[in-house]
């Protein structure tokens, strides 16, 4: 995988980076949100994109 094409998933609840994804620049303008088993919480919590720094 490029870096470039890199995204992290951050949980909405508890604010931990527990995911990195690809995703395509081109075809996908909005920001990605999936709903993902979060380790922390220990329960299934939305994971949104953060901006890669």
């Amino acid at each position: 995988m490029s870096q470039d094409t890199l995204i992290k998933m951050k949980c909405d609840n508890c604010k931990n980076i527990n995911y990195w994804t690809t995703k395509n620049k081109k075809s996908v303008q909005r920001k990605l949100e999936y709903k993902k088993f979060c380790k922390v919480c220990r329960a299934h919590k939305v994971h949104k994109e953060i901006k890669k720094k």
